[in-house]
Parts: structure tokens; sequence; C-alpha cells
């Protein structure tokens, strides 16, 4: 079976999950960012119909599948507009993170209940100095005995409020060498030393976004996830599934916003045809459709690669779907909102606070520039200018 067709176990899934979406829909999103709250009942209704966790293990309460089957799940909310945020970072990067390489007692306590929604993890690696550059985190965990002390910053950390622990990538010191190397540790958010300020965003999002404080976090021995030397290793586990889950992130509310435009521009008669008609509104429409088919296909890709266990396959494929889901979701919601008018400003409309959450998928998880590094480097063998 080629990885870009569709099983019917995965269409059945995409019909499942759009008419959960449907339920719910844009304006359950808008009345839940008014509120400040997060999207609690969606998020508690997906965990019992088992769509949280698909890609995590049976043994552990999970669907058994892989972001294959989770990205579906989120493009597909996305697409209904309600799309869940945290699925990008509870079950697909925390989740994978703990079923890969977490102890047994790890996986136990975590994963049944990251997989039916009943627990949810925030994720830590950004660094108000660091950036994208990860060698430059300076989150220290010491050794205290059997404990370890954690100390250390992070900035926009996505649903702090809502998580009931935050995977934090920090580092050790190598005894042998004195270096520091990755290591991701499990952090209770009730943990003593351990502070979360809300950032005051302009981006509307039902979920917000957290500097964290981390001082002296006293955490124990089986707070660290996996092998202390494998950290790297452990830390790209997580970060693929995230690029793969941004991109359907972000074809999600693409084909969202197309399909807005494209119902406007079927019944708004200006003439005597609707301006559907008219090839300088229909085409911009069907070129952005293709950009999104074409970001799916490598989303595919990338989650088929992930799933089979080729994680440098993955690497590259990931990276580049993201940045393909990025650059199509903002043009198919700028031509959407141009498509509508001065209606595409409207708050009755819905599309105008999509142009805010658009961009967010060219910056976040990481930005289109060292996504266009990685592929220079990586891809192409092109020397690094950094």
């Amino acid at each position: 079976m080629s990885p870009q067709i569709e099983t019917d176990e995965h269409k059945a899934l995409r019909a499942a999950v759009a008419t959960l979406g449907a339920k719910y829909g844009r304006d359950y999103i808008t009345r839940t960012i008014s509120e400040g709250r997060p999207p609690t009942e969606l998020w508690q209704e997906a965990g019992k119909l088992g769509y949280l966790g698909v890609n995590l293990p049976e043994e552990h309460g999970g669907g058994g599948g892989g972001i294959t089957e989770l990205s579906i799940v989120l493009e597909e909310l996305g697409a209904a507009g309600s799309p869940l945020l945290m699925l990008v970072v509870s079950p697909a990067i925390c989740g994978t993170v703990i079923a890969r390489f977490g102890t047994e007692l790890q996986k136990q306590t975590w994963l049944p209940g990251l997989a039916d929604g009943s627990l949810l993890m925030a994720f830590g690696i950004t660094e108000p100095d660091a950036g994208s550059n990860s060698h430059r985190i300076t989150t220290t965990a010491r050794r205290d005995g059997a404990d370890w002390l954690l100390t250390g910053r992070k900035v926009f950390i996505s649903g702090v409020d809502m998580a009931d622990a935050v995977l934090i990538v920090g580092r050790t010191e190598d005894a042998r060498t004195g270096r520091l190397k990755p290591c991701l540790f499990i952090v209770p958010t009730d943990a003593e030393g351990f502070h979360k300020r809300p950032i005051d965003m302009e981006l509307n999002a039902a979920e917000k976004q957290f500097e964290l404080t981390l001082d002296d976090v006293r955490l124990p021995a089986d707070a660290l996830v996996g092998d202390e030397d494998a950290g790297l290793l452990q830390l790209f586990a997580g970060l693929n599934p995230e690029r793969i889950m941004t991109a359907a992130f972000a074809i999600g509310m693409g084909r969202y916003a197309l399909s807005k435009a494209i119902g406007y521009a079927r019944d708004r008669t200006v003439w005597k045809t609707p301006i559907g008609a008219h090839q300088a509104i229909a085409h911009p429409l069907a070129q952005a459709h293709i950009d999104l088919e074409l970001a799916r296909l490598m989303m595919q890709k990338a989650a088929h690669l992930y799933d089979a266990g080729d994680d440098v396959g993955a690497g590259e494929a990931a990276n580049m779907a993201k940045y393909a889901a990025g650059e199509a979701c903002v043009r198919a919601v700028d031509q959407a909102v141009h498509t509508l008018g001065g209606n595409g400003l409207t708050r009755e409309f819905g599309l105008a606070s999509l142009i805010t959450a658009a961009r967010v998928a060219r910056i976040a998880p990481v930005s289109r520039e060292m996504i266009l590094n990685y592929v220079s480097h990586q891809t192409l063998g092109l020397p690094k200018s950094y």
C-alpha cells in the first residue's frame, strides 16, 4: 500500500472525526476563547471516543496506530473549525516520547490518561535566550543525592494551565567531559519551585501561552525519561511528530477557510452571476486547494516514514511538510478573507481571526527559515553559515 493512498480505515476515521468536529465547530471554539477557557468538552469527548490516543500503544489504553492516524484527527477537527492545539503537544510529543523511551512505570502512570484525555502534558523546550538554537538551552538539572534539582526558564509553552505535568527539556552535566547534554524530565505543574506566568498574546486561541520559571524544582530520580545519554535521540523523537502535527493543524485551518470562501463565492452575486464564476475569484481558490493537497501528501509521507521507524527520512519529510503546510495555510486564509471582501473582516464570518492564527504555522515550532537551513544543509549538502 502506497503511503500516499489512505486505507478504508483511515477514510472511516476521517469521516468519524469530521462528524465530531461538525458537532462543535468554529462557534464553539470562538465561545471558549471569549470565555477565556480551554475547549474541555470537545477534548473530553474526543478522548472518550478514542481519538486523542490513536497513536499510543494499545497495552497502555491507546489505539495502537501512529502519527498517521493522529494527524488525520487533528486535520479533520481543524477543517471543521475546531482544532485542538494540545493534540500536537500531549499525545503527539509527550505521549510518543514516553511510549518510546519511558520506563514501564512512566508508561503506566501517564499513557492511559494521555490517551483518554483525563491527563494532559505540556512540552517545554523554548527558552528566552535560546530560540531556535536548542544547543543553547540553559535549563540545568543537577543531582542532589538520589534526586534532581532543575533550574531554568521556558517561554511560549502552550496549555500549562490545563496540564498535569510538563515534559521539560533540560541539560545535565556529563561527569566525564563536563559538557552539558540534553535530557527530558517529567515535571508536575504543582511542584514546589515551579512558577507559570501567562503571556499576553494578540493571537486569539483557546489555549494560552506561558513563561515558566523553575527554581530548584526537586524531582525524584524516576522523573528522568529514558537514558541520560540518549537525550538528543529522545528529543528528536518528539520533534518530528510535532512538525507533522503542526502541518495537520495548518492544513485543517486552510481547508476550513477555503470551504467558507467557496460557499460565499457560490452564493454571492454582484452582477448577473455568482462571483465564483469569475476566474479572478475562482483560480486563486483552486490554487489554494492544490497547495493544501500537495502539503497533505508530504505530511502523509512524513507520517508514514515516522511510523515505519525511519527517523532520518521522517525528519526531512516532516520539515518539508511543516514548511509547505504553513505556506499553504497562510495563502488559503488570505485568499478566503479577500474573497469575502469587507465581510472577511467581520466577526460574523469569523475568518479575520485566522489571519493571525495562520501565521503561527510559519513561525512555530520552528521558523520557515530554519527549515530552509535544514534542507540546505541536510538534503542539499550546502555549507552552514552559522
